[in-house]
């Protein structure tokens, strides 16, 4: 500041000087004011460009086609995901190496079907080995049968000769025993058989877990390991072992969960109508319900998740799709336009020298619209019938310093 003043004092005319012989000017002094007026151009053009390139920090979020003629009647819109209630990452319930891997993304699979085997050498052995014990322990019993029903009638016979005096009673009760005897072995050889076909179906069932079956209908939406590869499901074994073979969803039980700030929440009630976009396609309008309202907060987000159920099921319609949901009074009419015009949040839209504008980032900068708006659609959302389209980026909430180009900084982006 006191360069400033300084050279302002040399801008004075000093009357103590008297005009060159001849009454020239004083080309001199003419000169030095000449560069003074320059250089404090420079620092002001230097002090603008400075100024003017720094961005000013921004929150934006994105204009979106309303959802249907129905919007008028919304009490609320919210943006959530596509989920699958039934979903499962299938594996084998033995480590081992795969075979063969028998599904690629995208396939559709019925329950029961065969997704990939594991390597089975040695349980089919085990298998084989448990079989042979078993048919062994099988003939043992046959051959106890045998020499039982041979002991019953020795004892039949000799209790018939002691009843007529031709044998002593001691070899009769002494055959008897040996009856008794062969009956106890042969007893305990059923036992054994079936302890042999116990483990035969013990070691059935661990064959059984060598092939990796779908558990329900549905699409392959993740394939995770390959031929070759070991499979546990335990996860240990590192990076060379898979926990998993692939993943398969449900496409009937899509969904879709929203967040709903926690402030109006009171709007949505079970079983309320409601209608559903995908961001993927934006003229596609799904007829929903409210399914539940799960009760509980999230304390970061101060939302509640809400359920919402579609009532049309498409093969467009994927998990983790981005989705808006527009809570309804009453169901719309199947034959009912949507609006011309776009929603935006209605902190987007501001009052420039009388006019409803709104600021619109475009390669950094902030574009002024002249906008028509119409009455709001809720506290959150306002109808723009012209001066915006689907799809760009508006600045919420912009600052008096925003005008037509001036460089932003986006710093949070809504849905």
């Amino acid at each position: 500041m006191n360069s400033n003043a300084e050279l302002l004092k040399q801008l004075k005319i000093d009357k103590s000087h008297k005009e060159a012989p001849g009454g020239g000017p004083p080309w001199g002094r003419i000169a030095a004011i000449a560069g003074i007026v320059l250089i404090l151009l420079a620092a002001g053009l230097g002090a603008w460009a400075f100024f003017g390139r720094r961005a000013v920090e921004v929150q934006t979020a994105t204009a979106v086609a309303p959802a249907s003629a129905g919007d008028a009647g919304a009490v609320l819109q919210a943006t959530g995901y596509v989920t699958a209630r039934r979903q499962a990452t299938v594996s084998a319930q033995i480590t081992g190496s795969l075979t063969e891997v028998l599904i690629e993304e995208g396939d559709r699979v019925t329950k029961g079907q065969v997704l990939a085997r594991l390597e089975d050498n040695a349980l089919r052995a085990s298998l084989a080995s448990a079989q042979a014990n078993a048919a062994a322990a099988h003939a043992n019993v046959t051959q106890n049968e045998a020499q039982l029903d041979q002991a019953l009638r020795d004892a039949t016979r000799q209790e018939a000769l002691v009843g007529r005096g031709l044998v002593s009673k001691q070899i009769a009760e002494q055959t008897r025993t040996q009856a008794n005897t062969f009956r106890a072995q042969l007893n305990t050889s059923r036992r054994q058989a079936q302890a042999a076909d116990s483990q035969v179906g013990v070691a059935q069932v661990n064959l059984d877990y060598t092939v990796v079956r779908a558990p329900f209908d549905g699409v392959i939406t993740d394939k995770a390991a390959q031929v070759g590869e070991i499979v546990s499901p335990l996860s240990a074994g590192g990076g060379f072992t898979r926990t998993g073979v692939g993943t398969i969803v449900d496409m009937d039980s899509l969904e879709i969960d929203v967040d709903v700030n926690e402030a109006y929440i009171g709007r949505v009630q079970p079983d309320m109508a409601a209608e559903a976009v995908l961001d993927a396609y934006p003229d596609w309008r799904i007829p929903a319900h409210v399914i539940a309202i799960v009760p509980a907060a999230d304390r970061g987000k101060a939302t509640v998740k809400v359920r919402v159920a579609l009532e049309q099921k498409d093969g467009r319609i994927v998990p983790d799709m981005g989705v808006r949901v527009s809570f309804l009074e009453k169901r719309a009419a199947a034959h009912a336009e949507p609006p011309k015009g776009v929603m935006v949040p209605a902190n987007a839209i501001v009052q420039r020298d009388g006019h409803d504008v709104a600021f619109v980032v475009t390669d950094e900068k902030a574009r002024r619209r002249d906008i028509t708006a119409a009455k709001p659609v809720n506290n959150d959302l306002r109808l723009v019938t012209a001066g915006l389209a689907a799809g760009e980026t508006v600045i919420t909430t912009p600052p008096d310093t925003v005008v037509d180009g001036t460089s932003v900084h986006v710093t949070q982006s809504a849905p």
